[in-house]
């Protein structure tokens, strides 16, 4: 596949946050982690397979779980935005303490055995480039309540391994919490200040993760290349808005929906935008593409000039995940006497654990001189064209879909639905 063309231009509860929650559960069995050991033997790198390149079949099993997430939200009204990098890091983390159904259930839902996913997550996350004017950064960690969990060492050594995951012990009380936001809020270089409101007394252990890119137009937009125009809302209404005017080149095209690609300096990310035919909305639209066709569009836009009109926007967003995770067949997970995830660990009252929630918030904000997107995932659980051609013009004034990629996989790192510029999600 051809990379994007540059252009000029219960009992116990736990949270994950790219954000896991993961509370755990109750022996002693060998192989344990207990409070004085926490870290011993556990080295970076020590059991994973050797990395290799970003699998293409693997890149698409990334898009098509974003766009299963992506169609599952907006099922509601209003703007949406989902990450499945960071949904797809936090499950996997928490794939790694499963077995038997629950994992073989798990494993269906994202798409590929945990395993080939670690591997994926893992190789793909060092091969996304960050520089001076394109920076994506993530990172991850496991916090443990003192004294109150027993953590399988094969489970720290896969995380350690894979996400390069480092562990604190805390009391998990208030100030814990805040730590854990502050944790959060400079992973996410602010953009998702709070993730956790209170820990559980029965909360043991929360596995984070969180990401945040920040990129720079290649061509930024002047002020002459702005004004105010109006943007048609779905029930007909207008609202006016900055909208950003530009000359692209590289135009996508499948059926009569259209779109174009503008690049972040450096080449290596682009900001992608898909306008639904007239009368088919985002949702509609969504529901026709799998991961691998987004791909291909993504990969081989029309060798044309398009004149671009991008409105500015700013919008936040946070969705449970639990009814759409059920729908693709993750069900045990969810259910106390079905869900298995002992290799994770111990809760010392024995209590088995399974999920309660799974959490999602993001942000991203469009501007003259770039974007701004974060991520955060929480997993609570519980125990119990040719140059000569005419310019394509493309008027980005009614809900459309968008996203932003890596140029090398064009795998979506973000896939969003602006349905209302300037609003909250």
């Amino acid at each position: 596949m051809k990379t994007l063309r540059k252009s000029r231009m219960g009992k116990t509860t736990l949270v994950l946050t790219l954000a896991l929650l993961l509370l755990a559960a109750c022996a002693d069995p060998a192989g344990t982690v207990q409070k004085g050991d926490l870290m011993a033997n556990i080295k970076p790198g020590s059991s994973a397979a050797a990395v290799q390149d970003v699998d293409s079949a693997a890149a698409d099993v990334s898009a098509e779980f974003g766009l299963k997430l992506l169609r599952a939200s907006m099922e509601k009204d209003g703007n949406v935005l989902v990450s499945p990098f960071s949904v797809l890091s936090a499950l996997t983390m928490t794939a790694n303490g499963a077995q038997g159904e629950t994992l073989a259930q798990m494993e269906k839902a994202l798409g590929l055995p945990v395993g080939q996913l670690s591997d994926y997550l893992s190789a793909y996350s060092k091969s996304l480039p960050s520089g001076e004017k394109s920076v994506f950064h993530q990172a991850n960690s496991l916090w443990l309540k003192e004294g109150q969990v027993e953590v399988e060492k094969d489970f720290l050594q896969k995380n350690a391994d894979y996400f390069g995951a480092g562990v604190f012990q805390e009391p998990f009380d208030n100030a814990t919490v805040q730590k854990v936001n502050d944790w959060v809020k400079e992973h996410t270089h602010g953009m998702v200040p709070q993730m956790l409101s209170e820990l559980s007394p029965q909360s043991v252990m929360v596995l984070l993760n969180a990401l945040a890119f920040e990129g720079e137009w290649a061509e930024v937009y002047e002020e002459q290349d702005i004004h105010e125009a109006n943007f048609t809302l779905a029930d007909g209404s207008t609202k006016p808005v900055d909208m950003m005017s530009s000359s692209e080149y590289g135009c996508i095209r499948d059926g009569d929906a259209m779109g174009f690609l503008k690049y972040y300096a450096g080449g290596k990310y682009a900001f992608a935008a898909l306008l639904p035919g007239e009368g088919q909305s985002p949702a509609d639209y969504a529901a026709t593409l799998t991961g691998q066709r987004l791909r291909e569009l993504l990969s081989n836009p029309d060798e044309r000039v398009v004149w671009a009109e991008l409105p500015k926007f700013e919008t936040e967003y946070s969705v449970s995940l639990a009814d759409t995770l059920r729908s693709l067949g993750m069900t045990d997970a969810f259910e106390p006497d079905k869900a298995d995830f002992s290799a994770m660990g111990r809760e010392a009252d024995g209590w088995p654990l399974y999920i309660s929630q799974v959490l999602h918030k993001t942000y991203i904000s469009v501007f003259e001189q770039g974007t701004k997107a974060g991520a955060a995932t929480a997993v609570v659980m519980e125990a119990g064209a040719a140059m000569m051609d005419d310019p394509v013009r493309i008027n980005l004034d009614r809900p459309f879909l968008y996203m932003i990629v890596d140029t090398e996989t064009c795998t979506p790192l973000f896939l969003g639905a602006l349905m209302e510029p300037g609003g909250k999600g």
